[in-house]
């Protein structure tokens, strides 16, 4: 066989190596980037937080209390 041939099939597998073996990075990555936005959907899902009270006893705002609520702030 001719040599730059073979030089030239030699390059082109070459390249053919060095093009798999990026993808294979490249999906590599891409899976892990997909497990942790799993992994932080399921860490976000886990936290359910208890209601926080509106007033210092302990009672949480009605409907009743935001129209009265409402007038006050508009008075000040």
């Amino acid at each position: 066989m001719n040599p730059y041939l073979m030089l030239e099939v030699a390059r082109q597998r070459a390249a053919e190596q060095h093009e798999a073996a990026w993808n294979a990075g490249r999906r590599r990555a891409l899976r892990k980037a997909a497990r942790a936005q799993r992994a932080q959907e399921a860490a976000a899902r886990a936290f359910e937080l208890p209601p926080v009270p509106d007033y210092v006893d302990g009672t949480f705002c009605t409907a009743e209390n935001v129209s009265v609520t409402e007038r006050a702030g508009a008075a000040r």
